[in-house]
């Protein structure tokens, strides 16, 4: 895990954000902690100029509209050309028509390196009708101990359909390819209190993609061992009067302040 936030530190990578209006401050700012520049550009009359000079793309549909929508298929399809790594967040997936049409156009149209979501959001895109809950998984979803086995073989088999890394984060990550899935178990559970956690993550998983381009699967899970192991710490510096606004503004210091060590000895992970 630890050449994957040195090679971010190192390189430096420009990240294009077209992401939702609640949380793109947090996005930009998670970017700028991990070592990574951003740039929040949506309008279809610059979006491919910005992706040309950068490294990745970020694409997140909290927030859609017709506009942005257009956006995303413009830069979606430069970046292709380009060859940069490109993520795809399908926020609440599931919860309405345009969102569920939106993201199955995008994943038709553009070529995604990286599809990262909860669980319901992912059964979505598969055509396994996942429950979604607004933009939250349902409970019925969660992958559970329990239910880990079936979680990763149906992760997998996604993968091997879109071509895409996998990654579905909830109390237990798997970040996958076709082949081979990383089970992760950092984090926090108060991390569900703040609202664009999984935002960060997404944008963080792009700048980690685009210093990483030659394994993008384990930047991915490097970036989901981060944000997972950033909760952790952030939790352990709450004071008693610290709540949910103090507790994002921490996790964005950890990450900040994180070294390629501490995410080695930090990240908790197996290999199936």
């Amino acid at each position: 895990m630890k050449k994957y936030i040195e090679n971010v530190r190192e390189k430096s990578p420009i990240v294009h954000n077209i992401t939702n209006y609640v949380t793109v401050n947090d996005c930009a700012n998670i970017v700028l902690a991990c070592g990574a520049s951003p740039i929040m550009a949506d309008d279809r009359d610059e979006v491919e100029e910005i992706t040309s000079v950068c490294s990745s793309l970020n694409l997140n549909i909290g927030t859609l509209n017709s506009r942005t929508i257009d956006a995303m298929l413009l830069a979606g399809k430069k970046a292709n050309r380009l060859g940069h790594p490109v993520v795809l967040d399908p926020v609440g997936a599931g919860a309405s028509s345009l969102r569920t049409k939106t993201a199955l156009k995008l994943l038709e149209e553009v070529k995604f390196s990286v599809i990262r979501g909860n669980i319901s959001e992912i059964k979505t895109l598969a055509g396994n009708d996942g429950a979604t809950q607004g933009v939250d998984a349902n409970v019925a979803d969660k992958v559970t101990d329990e239910n880990l086995d079936t979680a990763v073989a149906f992760a997998k088999a996604f993968a091997q359909k879109t071509g895409a890394v996998i990654a579905v984060t909830g109390a237990i990550d798997i970040v996958c390819d076709s082949e081979k899935a990383y089970i992760i178990r950092n984090g926090h559970p108060m991390m569900a209190a703040v609202t664009g956690t999984g935002c960060q993550l997404s944008a963080m998983t792009a700048a980690f993609a685009g210093a990483n381009k030659e394994d993008v699967l384990g930047a991915a899970a490097a970036a989901v061992c981060t944000m997972g192991l950033a909760g952790e710490i952030a939790h352990e510096r709450l004071g008693p009067m610290d709540g949910n606004s103090s507790y994002r503004n921490y996790i964005i210091d950890a990450v900040y302040n994180m070294t390629g060590q501490q995410l080695e000895e930090g990240a908790r992970y197996e290999v199936r």
